[in-house]
């Protein structure tokens, strides 16, 4: 069970999107956690096979407890447990073929257990869809695409009467919870039973529901109270702001979005947030892990964006090399995780390492946000909006856009010298907004 924060210390696992004698890869993603802040798609980081599946689907279990245990491509002596596929070719997952067939009738390739899991809840037979990714594999979209297709036939029961057909897993759910999928209405493409028409007919006596979202955001703003009390406590805090001039930025941002398609456009955000990663490589005492009494620096930029959460509550996911990515590229990843935060969509991989984390309540009017840091980094950059307001420059009177920038530091790996010094690399960058 991995750490997705310092406020965690226990999940659930929800669903498993792999079975033993699955190959995997890195980055794959194996299953799904609910957190008391959301669910998260859990990733895995080695090249081998689904050896035992450790934790069954809704149980609780403390943070590093074993999910799952993955028998690596070699052995320890070395030895190839299997053969290696060539260099130029992708390792893919086969899906079997029905006992007796030929190795000519097996399936279609699927390169992610994702797909497979889509699969099984839109009730799509992958042995009859053709592959388009490389390498003939099926993708997301030529699941989604069979899922449209109207159906040919239906599978018959046990009775010899014609039923709708079902996805495997609500199959196997169907079995675990004693559900008769012949008096079972389905809801899904060409009226298959999928899961949700499965757990509608489970008789009174299954497993209690999961929690409602009013229950998850009592929780989740319990799991937030805690750590901010923790934080407060424990962190010597250290408060700093300063007033920004924006008229450059906001003159530069005006020149480059008039030859951009409207769903292209920059926003002011998005110089913000590069111009504080910018400034954070250049100011390293604020980027890192404050652990066991001793500061350790990161050599990279994970930008944590605090995001409200439609059903109450926040969430930090990280933007990982922040300071590396282009302007258009970093706007994509925001827009992008910002929807999947809000649709519980996130990757473990986005929840659990985030160096810094920045806040902006600008769009609600606020004019500044002093934050509470979240442990174990030890800083937080907060923005309030965006406003005109006078500016007195080399004897001129003059209204300009301006922004206040605040700094929450920890006193234990920093002091106000070098937050100052931070803030004033964060204005000197957004001076020359063309060089972020």
């Amino acid at each position: 069970m991995p750490s997705l924060g310092a406020d965690m210390d226990a999940g659930t696992v929800t669903h498993w999107l792999v079975k033993p004698g699955d190959a995997v890869q890195r980055g794959d993603i194996v299953a799904v956690v609910q957190t008391d802040k959301s669910d998260i798609e859990v990733e895995i980081f080695e090249n081998g096979t689904i050896d035992e599946l450790v934790v069954p689907e809704g149980e609780r279990v403390p943070v590093g407890a074993v999910l799952a245990r993955v028998r690596s491509v070699t052995s320890a002596g070395g030895r190839p447990l299997a053969p290696e596929p060539p260099a130029a070719a992708p390792v893919a997952v086969a899906v079997a073929a029905p006992t007796g067939a030929s190795s000519a009738t097996h399936g279609p390739v699927v390169e992610s257990p994702l797909v497979r899991h889509l699969a099984e809840s839109l009730g799509v037979d992958l042995a009859i869809v053709t592959g388009s990714g490389l390498g003939g594999s099926v993708t997301r979209a030529d699941v989604e695409r069979a899922a449209k297709a109207p159906r040919k036939e239906t599978a018959r029961s046990g009775t010899g009467e014609r039923r709708a057909p079902s996805s495997p897993y609500a199959r196997r759910l169907a079995e675990e919870l004693g559900v008769d999928l012949d008096v079972v209405t389905g809801t899904g493409p060409g009226g298959s039973v999928v899961e949700r028409d499965v757990r509608r007919a489970t008789p009174v006596t299954a497993p209690a529901p999961r929690p409602t979202s009013e229950d998850r955001q009592r929780a989740m703003q319990r799991t937030i109270g805690a750590l901010m009390a923790r934080s407060k406590r424990e962190v010597p805090h250290y408060y700093l702001d300063t007033t920004i001039d924006l008229s450059a930025a906001a003159a530069w941002l005006e020149e480059a979005n008039l030859e951009r398609p409207v769903a292209q456009r920059l926003v002011m955000a998005t110089l913000l947030f590069k111009a504080t990663a910018r400034a954070v490589a250049r100011v390293p005492e604020m980027n890192g892990f404050y652990v066991d009494g001793q500061f350790t620096p990161s050599a990279s930029v994970h930008l944590g964006i605090a995001i409200s959460q439609r059903s109450g509550g926040l969430i930090a996911p990280a933007i990982h090399d922040a300071e590396r990515l282009s302007l258009d590229e970093l706007m994509s990843r925001v827009k992008d995780l910002v929807m999947r935060a809000r649709t519980g969509v996130l990757r473990s991989s986005e929840m659990s390492d985030p160096t810094i984390t920045v806040t902006s309540l600008g769009d609600l009017g606020v004019d500044s946000v002093l934050g509470v840091i979240y442990p174990p980094q030890v800083a937080m950059v907060g923005f309030g909006r965006v406003r005109e307001q006078p500016w007195a420059q080399a004897g001129q009177l003059d209204v300009r856009p301006c922004v206040v920038a605040t700094l929450s530091g920890d006193h234990r790996v920093s002091d106000g010298m070098r937050g100052s010094h931070f803030l004033t690399e964060i204005d000197h960058l957004l001076q020359e907004p063309e060089k972020l």
